[in-house]
């Protein structure tokens, strides 16, 4: 199946206007999912159009990887697949112990991630998070070595501040951030999004459906997984659930008159930002999966636009994204 295409960067790469974010397969939200059906699934998102596959080494870690790796390897070429490095990894414990973009370790993690993805150059590599012990330009200078040495094709950053993304872009043309960007996370719409706008960046948008939140199936009295990630969000707290439904209420009522359901939506409303901005959306479900793709077939008009931009411009959403320790060091 075809679906619309877009171009990300200066360099031109074209992935599906909608890609597949891979997290959730093994990490992140509770235990990880059964190998067997999520290589059938991320299949399956193949067979639907989709040509954009977002993992981590952090995430695992490595299973994720692995995981992708094995089911992507009958789609050589004909896929875009995106990694990320910048952790200190514990191998005994298996956990990430900090942030590390020494340049050993950048070139470690791209041997072992291409070995572990099966492929022979890694189509897109984002900094997964800013190491404030290295300096950008050593970062980019030695991606820009992985790129000439035909390890690594496309340069990328995940939430860097826009200084930071200027000087990146200097020593290696930056093709793609990844940041979080919904209609409940849009900080990044004051500085970030102008400035990759002028320097011809894409911009991967992660979390497009607030974790979950923003598909209007998450209520202040759900229960998440030992594990999940949402139990220690402050957005997630029963308080603030019950104070952000308010947001659901205006894209519920777009998905009446749009006969679209609220996942939708809110992927319609991330599409229509920007040429240039793709949404990842992370599900395990193939009835999920159909259901973001669907979001494609959602035309939102200018005056609707407006509409919902002044509307959800009247809610204060509650809580910080992540608790202070965790928006400096995660990996989420």
């Amino acid at each position: 199946m075809e679906i619309e295409k877009r171009i990300l960067g200066k360099k031109g790469l074209e992935v599906s206007s909608i890609g597949l974010g891979c997290m959730g397969m093994s990490f992140g939200y509770g235990p990880a999912k059964d190998k067997k059906e999520m290589i059938q699934l991320i299949r399956e998102a193949v067979d639907l159009g989709v040509t954009f596959f977002d993992t981590a080494e952090v995430y695992g870690p490595f299973t994720n990887e692995e995981l992708v790796g094995e089911a992507l390897e009958p789609f050589k070429g004909k896929v875009t697949i995106a990694t990320k490095f910048g952790f200190d990894i514990d191998r005994k414990q298996m956990k990430h112990v900090g942030i590390d973009s020494r340049p050993a370790t950048i070139k470690r993690a791209v041997d072992e991630s291409l070995t572990r993805l099966r492929v022979e150059s890694i189509d897109l590599l984002y900094q997964h998070r800013v190491d404030p012990n290295v300096p950008i330009e050593e970062v980019a200078g030695t991606v820009a070595d992985l790129i000439s040495a035909g390890k690594v094709k496309h340069f990328g950053l995940s939430e860097a501040g826009a200084a930071t993304i200027r000087k990146a872009n200097e020593v290696c043309a930056v093709t793609a951030l990844q940041s979080e960007y919904s209609l409940w996370t849009r900080k990044h719409e004051k500085e970030i999004i102008p400035t990759i706008e002028e320097l011809g960046i894409g911009l991967v948008a992660y979390s497009p459906l607030g974790k979950g939140f923003l598909t209007g199936k998450i209520d202040q009295s759900t229960q998440f997984q030992e594990g999940d990630i949402r139990n220690i969000l402050p957005r997630y707290t029963q308080e603030a659930r019950e104070a952000n439904k308010a947001l659901l209420d205006v894209i519920e009522r777009f998905a009446k008159e749009k006969e679209a359901t609220q996942a939708q939506i809110a992927l319609a409303w991330v599409l229509a930002q920007k040429p240039w901005i793709v949404p990842i959306p992370g599900t395990t479900k193939s009835h999920r999966l159909k259901e973001n793709l669907g979001a494609l077939q959602v035309q939102l008009s200018f005056s609707e636009l407006k509409e919902i931009d002044s509307l959800s411009s009247q809610v204060q959403i509650i809580g910080d994204r992540y608790p202070e320790a965790m928006e400096k060091s995660t990996g989420l």
